[in-house]
């Protein structure tokens, strides 16, 4: 079983409902394809180190996966890219 970090940046603009909504659905979205979400975290909104789509400050979630498949992971970039609300998207892979 393999081990995933898998960061993201919402846009700050939304309403605070839809922020949590956007982050919650991306974690849906993991444990539907299989993945065992170990934690999730609201990391809050943040400075930006650079401007990203004219925007300085960003809402950041965490989600800490474990997956016997990369089908999840694959799943998550592919959504992380289309979505609008999300800004920036990164995923690790954790050596145990």
């Amino acid at each position: 079983m393999f081990k995933y970090e898998m960061m993201f940046i919402v846009r700050p603009d939304l309403e605070e409902a839809n922020i949590k909504a956007v982050g919650e659905s991306m974690k849906t979205l993991v444990e539907g394809k299989g993945a065992n979400v170990v934690e999730f975290k609201e990391m809050g909104q943040r400075e930006l180190a650079y401007t990203i789509k004219n925007y300085k400050n960003g809402y950041y979630f965490l989600i800490v996966a474990e997956a016997n498949n990369d089908e999840a992971i694959k799943e998550f970039d592919r959504v992380a890219l289309i979505n609008e609300d999300v800004l920036r998207h990164l995923v690790v892979k954790v050596e145990a």
